[in-house]
């Protein structure tokens, strides 16, 4: 999963940043509005957590924008500023979720996760596909009751395709899932990485659509 970080203190972004890499996932940080519109103009992602305290385009413009370019990215703002006001403005104008600083970690990720379920139209915390039990919070998969042992990129490709069954994923969307910036890609990890998957959980699981991408069927 990729996720977007727009946060305009160092040490809090880069914090937040190496906390959710070590969860793994796909993290990327900017610190002010306009860096934000050009990572959200070349990337996808799977969620935001917005400061609203921006130097050059506050947060509650940025999520103005988002929302009004259609694209409908579950975004939390992450922010000081705690009045009631502050919080009806941001949900209002289009955030999904609020949390303000101090916070704890586990508890953004705990949202973050939450969020995402909710936007995928999945009201569980597990993600289920016949035999298959897939768990965000905990990271682990289970085959017929029995703990699959998977990779972290492996788990971040599996829940992609789980969490969009029935549609195609297409390589660079997995790789996106996978990678931040800083992160080194490799030409062929995606397919390693399906090729183990299968080896683990069935050769069927995931089909593969010739030149377009792969799928697991609903």
């Amino acid at each position: 999963m990729r996720i977007l970080i727009v946060e305009d203190d160092t040490l809090l972004g880069d914090g937040i940043r190496v906390g959710l890499s070590q969860q793994g996932y796909a993290a990327d940080w900017v610190e002010d509005g306009s860096m934000a519109q050009a990572a959200l103009l070349t990337n996808e992602y799977d969620a935001i957590i917005l400061d609203l305290g921006l130097p050059k385009i506050s947060g509650l413009e940025l999520l103005k924008e988002i929302r009004k370019n259609g694209n409908n990215t579950p975004v939390i703002i992450l922010t000081a500023q705690d009045g009631v006001e502050d919080r009806i403005a941001g949900l209002d104008t289009g955030a999904d979720d609020y949390l303000t600083k101090p916070f704890d970690l586990e508890e953004l990720t705990a949202r973050l996760r939450a969020m995402i379920r909710r936007s995928g139209g999945r009201s569980s915390p597990v993600i289920q596909h016949g035999d298959i039990v897939v768990d965000p919070a905990s990271h682990s998969v289970k085959n017929n009751g029995v703990v699959t042992d998977i990779s972290p990129r492996e788990f971040t490709i599996l829940q992609l395709l789980l969490e969009n069954q029935g549609l195609v994923m297409s390589r660079s969307r997995l790789e996106e899932g996978l990678y931040a910036w800083n992160d080194e890609v490799e030409s062929n990890t995606v397919e390693v990485h399906i090729h183990h998957i299968r080896k683990k959980l069935g050769a069927k699981l995931i089909r593969t659509i010739r030149g377009v991408g792969y799928i697991v069927d609903k």
